[in-house]
């Protein structure tokens, strides 16, 4: 046989059209059935051999039949398209062949199957559009609430009546987010018995989920309900509870709540609600890691920045810190102050600088740190705790280096007493009362390049007036490149000029106007670390007093 018209693919007929797996009806050209197979005869409950077409198939066969005939008898054939009509409950596409003999065997298609198939192909894509939503606004946040959050309202919106969300417990308590569809989202953490939940303590643990039909609506405890959902007298008609598994370990488990009116979850829904939960419990997942590495990064942070300064046994400190870029809080230097256990002692600061910048610098700089604050009983002696801290950075296996400068100081009536040294490190500053700025006699090697035999320290006494103060800073100030076409650095005797404006303003004014003229000079070009630390003495005594509160009393 050949197809009227165009030979597009359509199925093969064979003998009597007893091969083809579809209903065939074979009509002559007077609309006279010819045969028919048994899956017509089921079809089609009349059709018989012999019986016109009109008066035992619907009219619009019958009608595409004449048409079929009218295309054959032109000038050569005429395309046809197939047919479509109802034949009881079912919709049929009739395709149109012609036999040798110029009769036209139709082959009957119901597209029941087809529709099967279309509507699970529309399903597969509303629950792939749905996961694809849901990936969207999961990742859109690092934050485990609002991702339980998301988590509750989507499971409300898509798979349940209600949804309630099980965090990981921490302490005796589990996050417990619940949300009923067009509802607002509910957060708390609270006690809860998981085996009060039928299936929540396997699924907590990352057990396959219990089937629906398993669980007892009855047995949901008072917790796990979301109150809007029993408002109006509804009751609980089917529960799922499936474990929304992580990276490595379990994030919690989706309880999916269904009214009584509602038809009980189907193994294809609960199949989704999988999918669903594997999503969530991802992004949860990705949240809690990101949520635990940023306290565990707050904390060591902490430990690594500069920190906060203030006067210790009448004597001012000041320190600024400002990193290398804008994005990093820590790098290769900082400053430290050890107050003595009595004002008659001296207070130990130190200001370093470790080669190198960024997180890899902030490592060693905290050794360093944690080194110099067990070496304390040794701060008298400079030289003796440098030695000290030198044997302790050669046997380690970092490779970089550090320059110092140290301060022992004490107050001496309205006056300070420093011992200062300085280990490879720029030259602390005196700047007097007058505005004029010294430089202190103080000079050495840097720490953890040499051997220690070879390591030597020059350690100079100054004096500081009320009003005066001594200068700690690194290379970053003075190494900064700035000026119109920044390449010009920042250097000494700008620096001199700067420090000479700051006569006999206080401790944290001094490190204040260099840094920002440093800072401005920098502008827009890349600068190392900077690391400012000023000792001052203040103009005025903290010997009185009063109602249990100390005040400040100037000195003539």
């Amino acid at each position: 046989m050949e197809p009227i018209g165009s030979r597009s693919a359509r199925p093969a007929a064979g003998p009597a059209g007893r091969s083809i797996p579809y209903p065939s009806v074979t009509v002559d050209r007077r609309g006279r059935v010819l045969s028919c197979n048994d899956r017509a005869g089921a079809l089609l409950e009349r059709v018989r051999a012999g019986a016109l077409l009109s008066d035992v198939a619907p009219s619009w066969l019958a009608d595409a039949h004449a048409e079929a005939l009218r295309a054959v008898g032109g000038d050569g054939p005429t395309p046809v398209e197939a047919a479509r009509g109802p034949i009881g409950e079912a919709t049929v596409d009739a395709f149109p062949s012609r036999t040798a003999d110029g009769s036209v065997a139709w082959w009957l298609v119901d597209d029941s199957d087809l529709r099967g198939v279309r509507d699970e192909l529309a399903g597969e894509r509303d629950r792939s559009r749905v996961l694809q939503e849901i990936s969207g606004e999961l990742l859109a946040s690092l934050n485990v609430d609002r991702c339980m959050e998301v988590t509750a309202r989507m499971a409300a919106q898509h798979l349940a009546d209600a949804a309630v969300i099980v965090g990981v417990r921490a302490g005796r308590l589990y996050p417990v987010t619940r949300c009923v569809t067009g509802g607002p989202v509910e957060q708390e953490k609270i006690a809860v018995d998981p085996d009060s939940m039928p299936g929540l303590p396997e699924a907590l643990a990352g057990f396959p989920p219990v089937p629906s039909r398993w669980i007892d609506p009855a047995q949901v405890p008072d917790w796990a309900v979301p109150r809007q959902f029993t408002e109006g007298g509804a009751e609980i008609g089917s529960v799922v509870v499936v474990p929304l598994p992580g990276h490595g370990v379990p994030a919690g488990a989706i309880v999916l709540l269904r009214q009584s009116e509602e038809a009980a979850f189907t193994e294809a829904e609960e199949a989704f609600a999988r999918l669903f939960a594997a999503r969530a419990g991802v992004a949860l997942s990705a949240a809690r890691i990101y949520a635990e590495q940023s306290h565990i990064t707050d904390v060591l942070m902490r430990e690594l920045l500069p920190p906060v300064l203030e006067g210790v046994h009448g004597i001012d400190f000041s320190g600024r810190y400002r990193a290398a870029t804008a994005t990093e809080r820590v790098g290769g230097d900082f400053y430290d102050v050890h107050p003595a256990e009595s004002a008659d002692a001296e207070t130990f600061a130190v200001l370093g600088d470790v080669c190198g910048k960024g997180l890899e610098a902030a490592v060693l700089t905290g050794k360093i740190r944690n080194t110099i604050e067990a070496l304390l009983p040794f701060a008298a002696d400079h030289l003796k705790l440098l030695t000290l801290l030198n044997n302790a950075l050669l046997s380690s296996h970092h490779t970089r280096f550090a320059t110092l400068a140290l301060a022992s100081v004490r107050r001496d009536g309205n006056r300070l007493r420093l011992r200062v040294s300085s280990a490879g490190h720029p030259t602390p500053l005196i700047l007097r009362a007058d505005g004029r700025v010294e430089e202190a006699d103080t000079k050495g090697v840097l720490i953890g390049a040499l051997p220690t035999d070879l390591l030597k320290i020059t350690t100079a006494s100054v004096d500081l007036a009320p009003g005066e103060t001594c200068l700690l800073y690194s290379d970053g100030i003075t190494e900064a490149r700035g000026g119109p076409l920044g390449d010009v650095l920042f250097g000494e005797e700008r620096l001199h000029h700067t420090l000479a404006e700051c006569a006999g303003m206080p401790a944290e004014a001094v490190t204040e106007r260099v840094q920002m003229v440093a800072t401005q000079w920098a502008d827009g070009v890349p600068h190392d670390d900077m690391a400012l630390l000023s000792i001052t003495a203040p103009r005025r005594n903290h010997l009185a007093a009063v109602d249990g509160h100390t005040r400040g009393r100037f000195t003539p």
